[in-house]
């Protein structure tokens, strides 16, 4: 069985912990490993590596190879010009399978989704490969709560495995969400199994223009095919859609209301990640690297970050995506990043910012370096806090040892690298009126971003 990964996504509706690059799958929620890596090994029960295609886009495509490095797998990774949705995502894949297998059984699992892999798991999918020759298969989880936040399957005529489905349904208000639990309707968990055969049938059939948009270059196919989701642009539309019950422990994380479900508890009912005091604060989700201290406060959200805090009703934190998008129309930076923001070199923080100068620490990993690069509005002062580095200034390239620093100016060719075993650290202070990213021309680079 080969398994799609689909790892596209900004989504900041876990802001301020998720950032549009560096958003939830890719953080470690649970213990050491993210979202992401659990989706990967959930799909190596079923495939081997390079039956594996992870779907992302060049903004994440370094943190996909890091994490899967981190948990030595090594798999299919296909970069998307833009995002178009779901569907265009998993045709891309799907025709990347096909030239391999033309007779291919898919399965697509979504890398931000926390889903327990058990017995019920593992048979659930045994049971929709079952009938990929006739149906494409979508897995519904019985549901557990009237939840308003998920689209619905209503299943229909009962087959040997599953159902037919009966129909789609979009997110209910309350009382309809009960009507549904009554009827035995189950939630829509976004993941899909089907011959590569048939998915190309029925996409020929229901979606042409997006199969059409992918006789051409990938660059040309999506600037080509419609932006849409497989639920709409064919789910919706072909009768040859199945649903396999899924019974097991499933959470999308959409909101931090729902982490506090599937998060452990104190005895006052609180999810702490950090350090919080209290007297009498009752069923709060507490997330800070600092003290959090409150009196009289329970049901709440305090979510605070070095840049940004959040506090509200633990039942409004869906609301937060209201937040994004003041902050986004305003064109904040902070919706985009983190005061750590990684790069495939390794990471830097910023420390201290004004309107004339900013204090960066980069680390950068061992055997990599940054880009051959100069900057045209700021000079940069670099003082090793930790490691030896080999750094090219213009015509000469010296060490720069742990205590040492060198001096580069405006307009002068500069690279740093670390050829050690262990992380460089490098305390960076910029001067010039620009000191953004904007302000770098790459002239040559290890990762194939873009040059000069």
């Amino acid at each position: 069985m080969y398994t799609i990964i689909l790892a596209g996504g900004f989504g900041t509706r876990l802001f301020p912990l998720s950032r549009s690059s560096y958003p939830k799958q890719f953080i470690p929620l649970f213990g050491d490993l993210s979202l992401f890596q659990k989706a990967i090994l959930r799909a190596a029960i079923f495939s081997k590596p390079d039956e594996i295609f992870v779907v992302t886009n060049e903004t994440h495509k370094f943190l996909v190879n890091d994490q899967l490095s981190q948990i030595n797998i090594s798999c299919n990774v296909l970069e998307e010009p833009c995002g178009k949705n779901t569907l265009p995502a998993i045709t891309y894949a799907s025709l990347n399978i096909y030239e391999k297998n033309k007779d291919a059984v898919i399965l697509v699992l979504s890398s931000d989704q926390l889903l327990e892999e058990g017995d019920a798991y593992t048979s659930a999918v045994k049971a929709a490969e079952k009938l990929t020759e006739e149906y494409i298969v979508t897995f519904g989880v019985v549901p557990t709560s009237p939840h308003t936040g998920y689209g619905y399957i209503h299943p229909g005529k009962k087959l040997d495995e599953g159902y037919k489905v009966e129909r789609f349904v979009e997110k209910p208000d309350r009382h309809t969400a009960e009507k549904y639990l009554k009827e035995g309707y189950l939630w829509n968990a976004g993941i899909f199994c089907f011959s590569v055969n048939l998915f190309l049938k029925e996409c020929r059939t229901y979606a042409p223009e997006v199969v059409y948009a992918f006789t051409h270059d990938i660059v040309t196919a999506y600037e080509r095919t419609p932006k849409i989701s497989i639920d709409y642009g064919l789910l919706e539309k072909t009768s040859n859609v199945a649903v396999i019950p899924l019974s097991t422990a499933w959470n999308d994380l959409g909101s931090f209301e729902a982490l506090y479900l599937v998060s452990d508890k104190d005895n006052d009912g609180n999810v702490v990640n950090g350090e919080y005091t209290t007297p009498d604060g009752k069923n709060n989700i507490i997330i800070s690297d600092k003290l959090i201290s409150t009196i009289g406060i329970s049901n709440m959200a305090i979510i605070d970050t070095a840049d940004v805090l959040i506090v509200c009703p633990k039942d409004q934190t869906q609301k937060i995506g209201e937040i994004t998008e003041l902050l986004r129309k305003k064109n904040d930076e902070r919706v985009a990043t983190h005061t750590t923001v990684h790069r495939p070199w390794g990471t830097y923080t910023t420390l201290l910012r004004s309107e004339t100068f900013l204090i960066k620490k980069l680390v950068v990993a061992p055997h990599k370096r940054i880009s051959l690069q100069y900057h045209n509005h700021r000079s940069e002062h670099w003082v090793v806090v930790s490691g030896v580095a080999e750094v090219t200034n213009g015509e000469k390239t010296f060490q720069v040892k742990t205590g040492e620093s060198t001096f580069v100016p405006a307009g002068t060719l500069h690279r740093l690298a670390n050829h050690g075993d262990t992380p460089l650290e490098v305390i960076e202070v910029q001067n010039g009126d620009i000191l953004t990213e904007d302000d770098i021309v790459r002239c040559e680079d290890d990762f194939h971003r873009k040059t000069v």
